[in-house]
This record gives C-alpha cells, sequence and structure tokens, in this order.
C-alpha cells in the first residue's frame, strides 16, 4: 500500500470542514481590513529563497526542498510566503499602481524539511499578509492588530504579543558587532550551528533554541540598547498606536526572528493555551524593508506576518473552541422508479442552483435505506417523489425535526424551502459567533 510521505497529513471529513471554517473566518476579516488575495506558485527559482530569505537562515542551509528541473533550472519548493510576494510585487509593478499602498494575503502550502512535531510538518499551511509601499509606523501596529483579531475572533483569549526593534540598518550593524564581540570569547560554550552563525549573522544566536536557556543568552547584549535615536522614536510611535488600538504587547528584546531580511519592528505572537507546550508561538512577523529593492525591484517599505495553520488549528483543538460545522444538507430526495430518480436529478440540479443543499441516492437503494442515508446525512427535510404527486405538479415534503408533513406545489417548492429554512446564508447560520467584527 502505498502511504502519504513523512511530514505531510491528509485533511479531509470534518477536520477538511473546520479548516474551511478557520479560512472563511480568515477572509472575511481581511476583507475589512481591505486587504486583497494573492497566490504565489508553490515552486520558484531557488535564487529568490537564498536572496530574499538569506543566505544564513535555517530555512535556506537545512530546510529548503530543492531541485533541478529537466531545463536545468534550480528550483525550490515554497518554504515561507513573503519572497514570493515580494517577487510577483516586482515583476507585475504593483509598486506603479495609483492605489498606495499594496495590502495582500495569501493562505497557501509551504514545504520545509524539518523534523516533523505537532503542528509542525514539512508540508505546512501558511496565512499571512503584508504591507508594502509604506514605512508608516502605524502599518506596524495594523499588522499587529489584524494578526490578533484574526485570533481573537476564532476564540482564542490568552493572545501575548511580543514586540522588539531591530532598527534601521546602522542601528542592526551596531547590534551585529555588540554580539560578535559579546559572544565569541563564549562561542564553544554554544552548539555548533551557533559557530557559524558568529560571523555570518549573529542575530540567529539570540533565536537558537538549543541554547536559549543558558545565561551567556540571558546576559547577551539588548538590541532596544543600540537602536539610535530615530530607531527608538519610531518604535515608540508603533508601541503608540498599538495602545490605541487597544492591543496588549510586551517588549521582548530577545525576539529577532529567524529570517535576515527583518529591519525595524518584529514580532511574534503567542497562544497561552493549556497543554500546548513551550512551543506556544503561532505567528510572527516584522518589517523588510530592504528586500523589495535587493530583489531588484525600487526602494519599498514593507511590513508582513505569517501564522502556521496547523499550529493554530492545534490552538483551537488545545482550547477546546467548538467549531461549528454545517454536518447536515437542507433536502434529501427519495425515490422508486426510474421515473422518479430521472425527476430527482432534475430537481436536485435545480435547487442546488438556487441555493440550497440538495442530496439524492446513487446507488439504487430501497426505500428504507434511503430513509436511513438521510438520517445520516442530517437532512433538514425529505420529499418521497412520488409519480402521481408529480402528474399533480406537487410533491410531499417531511420536516424532519418537527416530523409534519405538507403537499407543496413544484412551483411554489424554492419559496416554501426559503421561508422554512434559515433565512441566513449556510457560513451565517453555521459559522458566526459572538465576537466577531
Amino acid at each position: 500500500m502505498i502511504t502519504k510521505p513523512k511530514g505531510t497529513k491528509d485533511i479531509y471529513g470534518v477536520e477538511a470542514k473546520k479548516w474551511q471554517y478557520v479560512s472563511k473566518v480568515i477572509d472575511e476579516v481581511m476583507e475589512k481590513y481591505n486587504y486583497d488575495f494573492i497566490r504565489t506558485p508553490v515552486f520558484e527559482s531557488s535564487e529568490l529563497f537564498h536572496r530574499g530569505v538569506g543566505q544564513t537562515t535555517d530555512i535556506v542551509t537545512k530546510e529548503t526542498y530543492d531541485f533541478i528541473d529537466r531545463g536545468g533550472r534550480n528550483m525550490t519548493l515554497r518554504p515561507e510566503g513573503t519572497a514570493g510576494v515580494v517577487r510577483c510585487y516586482i515583476e507585475n509593478k504593483m509598486y506603479g499602481n495609483d492605489n498606495k499602498p499594496t495590502k495582500l494575503y495569501y493562505n497557501m502550502p509551504m514545504y520545509r524539511y524539518e523534523r516533523p512535531q505537532a503542528g509542525r510538518l514539512r508540508e505546512l499551511t501558511q496565512f499571512g499578509m503584508e504591507i508594502l509601499g509604506t514605512d508608516d509606523p502605524m502599518s506596524d501596529a495594523e499588522i499587529i492588530s489584524l494578526a490578533v483579531n484574526i485570533y481573537k475572533v476564532l476564540g482564542l483569549k490568552q493572545i501575548k504579543v511580543n514586540i522588539n526593534s531591530l532598527g534601521d540598518e546602522t542601528s542592526r550593524n551596531n547590534y551585529r558587532n555588540a554580539l560578535i564581540e559579546y559572544f565569541k570569547p563564549h562561542i564553544n560554550e554554544l552548539c555548533e550551528d551557533c559557530h557559524e552563525r558568529l560571523e555570518k549573522n549573529p542575530l540567529r544566536i539570540i533565536d537558537c533554541k538549543v541554547d536559549k536557556d543558558k545565561d551567556i543568552m540571558k546576559m547577551a547584549p539588548k538590541t532596544i540598547d543600540y537602536l539610535n535615536d530615530e530607531s527608538r522614536k519610531r518604535f515608540e510611535k508603533v508601541k503608540e498606536y498599538l495602545e490605541v488600538m487597544g492591543i496588549d504587547y510586551v517588549v521582548d528584546p530577545t525576539v529577532v526572528r529567524g529570517l535576515d531580511y527583518y529591519n525595524h519592528t518584529v514580532f511574534e505572537i503567542e497562544a497561552k493555551v493549556q497543554g500546548f507546550g513551550s512551543q506556544n508561538v503561532i505567528g510572527g512577523g516584522g518589517r523588510y524593508n530592504y528586500m523589495v529593492e535587493q530583489l531588484g525591484g525600487p526602494k519599498t517599505a514593507a511590513i508582513g506576518f505569517a501564522s502556521g495553520f496547523d499550529r493554530l488549528m492545534l490552538a483551537l483543538e488545545k482550547e477546546n473552541i467548538d467549531i461549528l460545522v454545517n454536518d447536515s444538507v437542507d433536502l434529501f430526495l427519495l425515490y422508486v422508479s426510474e421515473d422518479e430518480k430521472k425527476y430527482a436529478a432534475y430537481l436536485s440540479n435545480d435547487l442546488r442552483m438556487h441555493g440550497f443543499i440538495v442530496e439524492t441516492d446513487y446507488l439504487n437503494r430501497s426505500l428504507k435505506a434511503q430513509f436511513k442515508q438521510a438520517d445520516r446525512l442530517n437532512s433538514k427535510f425529505t420529499i418521497v417523489l412520488n409519480d402521481n404527486d408529480l402528474k399533480n405538479n406537487e410533491v410531499k415534503i417531511k420536516n424532519n425535526n418537527t416530523k409534519e408533513e405538507e403537499m407543496v406545489s413544484l412551483d411554489a417548492l424554492i419559496y416554501f424551502l426559503d421561508e422554512n429554512l434559515n433565512e441566513e446564508s449556510n457560513y451565517d447560520a453555521n459559522y458566526k459567533k459572538d465576537g466577531d467584527i
């Protein structure tokens, strides 16, 4: 038997409906913030991720799925969303649009060759958003508030925002030099990966998961101590806007993020969920004012955020949040004769096109078995198609909750269903919850 690859999962049944629900919530919130959906290719030139994400990141050095295609080109399966979005922004000259800034969001599978664990797979799904074309500190606060509000709408209550600033290029370089000077005498106390990071990208040492609890890490220089006046003032503005928006935050100098392209604001969002474990970060992001230019576009300030879908679903599960999914159909059509079956084919198609969820039998089962199938599907109404009734242009419809039956003209069937089914759409009836925006 052929089985799925390690680090991947099948999503189907009720779980798939829960994923669809979360996606719909994301879409709805993004619409309120006026973000446009974007989809980029699942594989791109390897150079894009090497230049965009950074040569010294774990993603590029250890985790990418790289291959050479039949044309001899070096390709990489998409490991994260931002680089592809920026490439699309440049290639399609979005920077030339009058409607600025450009606000985009995505919800796509990514691929990273890492050790699979709960909520972290080799094929993972991420949703994220980007604002390109503004350096305004309010856009930093908007991205953070948007992420927080998505989590809140989904029902997560204990959300913690950790923010930090890497400062501008000058501030970041000063901090980089301070880290090298600090860690160099103690490098043998750190893991082998940190040995390589010392000269290539010492900020990655602060993000080390192996040595994070050592005293040498706790005493390391802090980014905010190396911010110049301009960067410090900018960081203060970001915090002011967060306070105005009612977003609680904690300044955490250890937040540096694992990607090379960040500058100024960086942040992580935790879900403090019982039983979630120490790896409770469910999303993060930051400002990347140099990436567009590095990839061949004009100088463009930008900020973004990304969240792992698998981690989010696990957090919702651990928080015991009841995701209401639509597990019923509006109407089940039953039949006995071939003529009745043909009419079932016609009527089911017509009613579906009018917006109703309709099922019928495809296995030529007995009437008794069809009733059982209707019950399994939690059908709200059933109609037993009868040749004599059809000749009179009517059907007998049964409400499966009240058990009441009524003869209804076929010409009035749509109106009958409209009146007797929940007037709200399937999404409003089954998905909306308190706290929605």
